[in-house]
């Protein structure tokens, strides 16, 4: 892993692939890091650099003080300065997403393209603050690994669970060696987060939407809601998928977005 540093906190990323292609980057979801793409890159196109980062507080980099969905796109923005990254295809799944627009709404011209990978735009209703709050009680009261080992497996459908327990339980082992303070952070910058419907709505490159229909962090009725906010969006419905699609549709998912990719190189 390399990194930098941000406002004096380490944060972690790596780089893997070379060629004329788009870049690629690369964010990951809520009590994950950035080897949830571990099993997912090799399936990807080799003729461009691909950029996996680790969020402030997961994996190996440090949390950073007051954490929120618009401080963490500044770490990205950060991250692909050092890098000297201008134009780009951004991959975001679930919090990544919230990032991912975060990170649109200020630097939008550097997209080429956006992939919503299991996310949406939406604000959290009162139902799932409350549920939030909630998770954050719990963690303080019992501890974060438990809360791991309990909501880590409910991100995969009941048959992929059980099919694919390595995952899961590489899922969790990476999990609760993330400090407390970091997925309270997380869920708490979650919480507060903005709408960003009018951001996507106006959003000036192609995205791509990857859903799985029975995602229950994030409702089939939610993905559909936002569907018809891009100018150009390519929509894709996995009919056996949660919300882990790296790992339950790995070969699926990889093509649409390798489909997606050659768009984008048709263009420049």
């Amino acid at each position: 892993m390399n990194q930098i540093n941000f406002q004096g906190k380490l944060i972690a990323y790596f780089v893997t692939g070379e060629g004329e292609g788009l870049p690629v980057v690369l964010l990951h979801g809520f009590c994950e890091d950035s080897r949830v793409w571990d099993e997912w890159l090799p399936l990807l196109p080799a003729n461009r650099r691909y950029v996996c980062i680790d969020l402030p507080g997961c994996g190996s980099s440090e949390l950073t003080d007051h954490l929120s969905v618009e401080s963490m796109a500044e770490v990205v923005a950060a991250v692909l300065e050092h890098l000297n990254i201008e134009k780009f295809v951004l991959t975001a799944h679930s919090m990544g997403g919230y990032v991912a627009l975060a990170y649109a709404e200020k630097w939008g011209d550097r997209l080429a393209g956006l992939c919503m990978f299991h996310s949406h735009p939406f604000a959290d209703s009162e139902e799932k603050k409350a549920g939030r709050l909630k998770a954050i009680g719990f963690i303080h009261k019992n501890g974060h690994v438990i809360y791991v080992r309990q909501t880590i497996p409910q991100l995969f459908i009941y048959d992929f669970s059980k099919g694919y327990q390595s995952e899961v339980n590489r899922l969790i082992h990476n999990a609760v060696h993330f400090q407390p303070e970091a997925i309270i952070a997380a869920l708490e910058a979650m919480r507060l987060r903005p709408d960003r419907s009018e951001v996507l709505r106006n959003i000036g490159c192609p995205v791509l939407m990857l859903i799985g229909k029975h995602d229950t962090a994030v409702p089939l009725d939610l993905s559909m809601a936002m569907s018809h906010l891009p100018a150009v969006a390519d929509i894709r419905i996995f009919q056996t998928v949660g919300h882990m699609g790296m790992f339950s549709a790995s070969r699926e998912t990889a093509r649409a977005f390798r489909e997606f990719l050659l768009t984008m190189d048709d263009e420049r």
